[in-house]
């Protein structure tokens, strides 16, 4: 059985849930391939309706909600109230990306005889892929990367089955979201909900699956990346995993400023967010680090999500205790709570230790790195690993083009004066980066482009006009963006 835990007490709370059999995964599987067929049918503004119809079912109940995934959280009315909100915004965005059709990325080439090879009439435009996407929730955000999260929601729009695997940090949420949303659906089947980590690996081994998605840990996407390895078919596997997301601060930026806005980024949300600010590259300036250590020492800790997640976080303060302790904040009040700790060193015994002082330390810890110019400074950043965000703070903008020019190899969305926790939900956000920040940096997990991985390219050569969809006929009757003969026709 799966219970949910308070982490402010430890104890269980809600319904115990039964873990998913093989059976039973395999019957879900099934019935959720069997209702994606007339889904896959349905027009994009029959989507777009039901998607909005989500939203709606979610905000309607956003009052049960918050609280059954506060006692198995601890996140707070006012956080998961906000919560709720962006993921029934999530939905009302692919309602928005559907309808305009420029998704489908329709292309015409009509037959052109005079060119050597003659050129037949070729019509291309991405469908939703042939079978079921298995979703794997996350632990930190149980709506908007949970079972009605983004991967849900960008797959739903698609036109694609989904089958969650709940994160077993918060079951009766992951429960309570699935009802809620299975009553707006045209079919309940066309979201499955399954428990437990052996659930987990017969759903993404399971042959009807055509592509999973994941957020969580970089350990975490290995183990299932080795699972989809084990299948006779491949199939694409979109983690989101790992990052430490530097921040460059830069010696025009104003102290203060810096010193407030990264002891608040560090420990929003008990620092349990994959944007956290992990590492902080500052000048050596003793005004700097002294108004940065004032800042995290009026800080408070917090009940962490789950008592796995609070053992790792003390693990990952432990290694980074080779360290000089910069500052801690005031400890937290909970079974599972944690104190905000900063460590502190120089660039180059940074260098020394990469990349394991490097390492994500899920949680509100971060170490800060001086440095004394600016080479020195680019030596080491050419050496971090792939983060979701990197950011810059400065000034003169003039002073960032070399730093600027070396995390934008680094990571997925750059920022200016500002700070990675919190990713907009919107049509340009990238939310991805190379490993271990992800394993497709071309694809992201946020924003109306995420819809992009559950869609797949098909060309029609010589096609009767009658037989193909309508996005790619010459009379363009649902009016969507079409590029013909080379020319983008918006």
């Amino acid at each position: 059985m799966i219970y949910g835990y308070d982490p402010r007490t430890g104890e269980t709370v809600g319904a115990a849930l039964p873990e998913t059999d093989p059976a039973e995964v395999d019957t879900i599987v099934h019935a959720a391939e069997a209702a994606g067929a007339a889904w896959h049918a349905t027009s994009a503004e029959e989507r777009a309706r039901v998607l909005e119809a989500i939203a709606d079912a979610l905000t309607a109940r956003v009052d049960e909600l918050w609280q059954v995934a506060d006692a198995e959280t601890a996140l707070g009315e006012v956080r998961l109230r906000g919560e709720v909100a962006r993921t029934a915004g999530q939905f009302r965005l692919f309602a928005q990306v559907i309808r305009d059709g420029g998704y489908v990325e329709a292309i015409i080439d009509h037959a052109d005889p005079s060119l050597t090879p003659p050129r037949p009439d070729v019509r291309r435009m991405k469908r939703p892929l042939p079978g079921v996407v298995a979703v794997f929730a996350a632990s930190n955000f149980p709506f908007a990367f949970s079972v009605a999260g983004g991967d849900t929601a960008s797959a739903l729009a698609a036109g694609c089955p989904v089958v969650v695997k709940a994160h077993p940090g918060h079951p009766n949420t992951s429960a309570m979201v699935a009802e809620t949303v299975r009553a707006a659906l045209p079919s309940p089947d066309l979201l499955g909900l399954v428990h437990g980590m052996q659930a987990g690996a017969d759903l993404v081994r399971h042959p009807v699956v055509a592509a999973a998605g994941f957020t969580g840990s970089v350990a975490g996407g290995k183990a299932i990346k080795a699972l989809i390895d084990q299948r006779e078919v491949p199939i694409p596997f979109y983690g989101e995993l790992g990052s430490v997301n530097p921040v460059v601060v830069l010696p025009s930026a104003r102290a203060d400023e810096v010193a407030k806005g990264f002891a608040a980024s560090l420990t929003l949300g008990v620092g349990q967010f994959c944007t956290n600010p992990g590492l902080l590259f500052v000048p050596s300036d003793t005004e700097l680090l002294d108004a940065i250590a004032d800042a995290v020492a009026g800080t408070t800790g917090g009940p962490m999500l789950g008592e796995r997640i609070r053992d790792g976080y003390l693990g990952g303060v432990e290694r980074l205790g080779e360290l000089r302790s910069l500052a801690s904040g005031k400890p937290g009040e909970g079974a599972w709570a944690v104190t905000p700790q900063v460590f502190v060193t120089d660039v180059d015994a940074f260098a020394e230790k990469l990349p394991r002082i490097a390492e994500e330390c899920f949680g509100p810890a971060s170490v800060v790195v001086t440095y004394r110019d600016i080479p020195g400074l680019l030596a080491v950043l050419r050496n971090l690993e792939g983060s979701l965000t990197a950011t810059i703070h400065a000034n003169v903008p003039a002073e960032a083009t070399q730093v600027a020019e070396v995390l934008g190899r680094k990571a997925g969305r750059l920022l200016w004066n500002g700070w990675p926790t919190g990713v907009a939900v919107c049509w340009a956000m990238h939310h991805s980066g190379p490993w271990p920040a992800s394993t497709a940096p071309a694809h992201t997990s946020v924003g109306a482009t995420a819809i992009d991985r559950w869609l797949a390219p098909m060309a029609y050569q010589d096609w009767p006009s009658e037989l193909l969809p309508p996005e790619l006929q010459d009379g363009n009757p649902l009016g969507v963006p079409q590029r013909v003969d080379g020319r983008l026709n918006p």
